[in-house]
């Protein structure tokens, strides 16, 4: 495995995070410098270090992540007015982690284009 990142020590429970919804896949906790009322971050518990890293995975292993990202947006009750999904890859993309993490964003009107 590649640099331990703050995501594995969240984890490992080194680092505490302000946890919304856990399971034996998933955590979902608060993003410490939110971008919107509402702004979790969903990662699984296996390291996938980046978005094109879940070519690698198996269907099942990506269609339960995307599932439970809706399921915490669901629990957060940001259905009725909706929100975003942002998942950043690589330098471009302004990805500051190598493990995988949907952001969750709500509680406000979005713009476009982002970024």
């Amino acid at each position: 495995m590649s640099e331990t990142t703050i995501f594995d020590k969240i984890l490992a429970k080194e680092i505490p995070a302000d946890v919304v919804y856990e399971d034996d896949a998933v955590l979902a906790f608060k993003d410490i410098n939110p971008q919107a009322p509402t702004h979790i971050l969903v990662i699984p518990k296996k390291r996938i270090p980046g978005y094109a890293d879940l070519l690698a995975e198996s269907d099942a292993f990506v269609g339960d992540y995307m599932k439970k990202v809706a399921k915490v947006a669901q629990e957060l009750g940001l259905n009725g007015d909706g929100y975003r999904i942002v998942f950043n890859y690589g330098k471009n993309g302004q990805q500051t982690v190598n493990h995988i993490h949907a952001h969750i964003l709500g509680g406000r009107g979005m713009s476009w284009p982002p970024g």
